[in-house]
């Protein structure tokens, strides 16, 4: 590489200015896919007479080579990436370099992804779960959204995404790269520890207007955090129905998570397929109920924060 190089310095006096800017603009570039951008360029702007032959063969060959060992780290990227299981609720955080990602995920979940102050610090998404009162919600941090490591597939996928954001414009760049999303969307504004009352109200304000769902919070503070939780639940739009055994006054610690509209028997399958069969009687508490331990059937509707008790035969 370093003899291609200094070949192509060599071998550069007598070209035109856009050969030299494409020249130089390959030699500061910082990945292969910057430098095979000026590649291209150096050979569309290298002069096709015969003195120039060895110099343009050269060029050409280093873009073949670089375009090939590009081609085997894509990949390899691809291949190793590892598979993520998709749990009941699943939200994706996505946004731009340094905007507390990885801060965000840190403090929600029990995730411990790297933090530092260089660009581009996530490379793999990053995956947690999020108790919220007995529930829990899956967390992907998806790296940065201008990076070559951002995962589309991953932010496409999820049921939620939580758009973190340090600075307003910032919507609008990531919204563009959301063309085949089709679920809901957080707006998330972060580092709220360093600005006044007044520029968050006006925040606030702007983004009420257009109509957004969204949350100011600091990472660092954990100003907004617990309403953020609250807002990232409702927004799955799922149910939670809870159960408790015949005699007993305590409920389960972990609800089942339904959608709504469901039905008793749809409760009891959630615990055990087949198991609706071998219900003798229920007994609902909550919500849907017209008094506290109202016998039920199978067909009764259920509602959120319900808590149900099962007899079998």
């Amino acid at each position: 590489m370093y003899a291609i190089e200094q070949q192509i310095k060599m071998a550069s006096t007598n070209q035109s200015p856009f050969y030299k800017t494409a020249e130089l603009k390959y030699l500061q570039a910082e990945n292969n896919e910057e430098k095979l951008r000026w590649l291209e360029e150096m050979i569309k702007e290298c002069p096709k007479h015969k003195s120039s032959e060895k110099m343009l063969a050269n060029l050409k060959t280093r873009y073949t080579k670089l375009k090939e060992k590009l081609a085997v780290e894509k990949k390899s990227k691809k291949s190793s990436r590892i598979g993520i299981k998709k749990e009941d609720m699943q939200a994706a955080i996505i946004g731009k370099t340094k905007t507390g990602k990885s801060s965000l995920i840190s403090l929600l979940t029990n995730a411990h992804p790297e933090i530092a102050d260089y660009d581009f610090t996530t490379r793999v998404p990053i995956v947690g779960m999020m108790d919220y009162k007995g529930v829990g919600i899956q967390l992907i941090e998806v790296p940065a959204i201008e990076s070559e490591y951002y995962d589309r597939g991953v932010a496409n996928s999820a049921d939620t995404l939580l758009i973190l954001i340090t600075d307003l414009p910032q919507i609008l760049e990531i919204e563009k790269k959301l063309d085949k999303f089709t679920g809901k969307k957080i707006i998330v504004f972060n580092k709220t520890d360093l600005l006044s009352e007044n520029e968050k109200r006006k925040i606030s304000a702007t983004l009420s207007s257009k109509k957004y769902n969204f949350q100011l919070i600091s990472a660092k503070t954990k100003e907004g955090i617990e309403e953020l939780k609250e807002k990232l639940f409702q927004s799955f739009g799922k149910i939670r129905v809870y159960t408790k055994q015949p005699n007993e006054k305590q409920k389960s610690n972990k609800p089942i998570i339904l959608f709504p509209k469901s039905i008793v028997k749809d409760v009891a399958e959630k615990i055990l397929k087949g198991f609706s069969s071998k219900v003798k009687e229920t007994r609902i508490w909550g919500p849907s109920s017209k008094y506290p331990g109202q016998v039920v059937g199978l067909n009764h509707q259920v509602k959120d924060m319900d808590v149900v008790e099962f007899k079998t035969r």
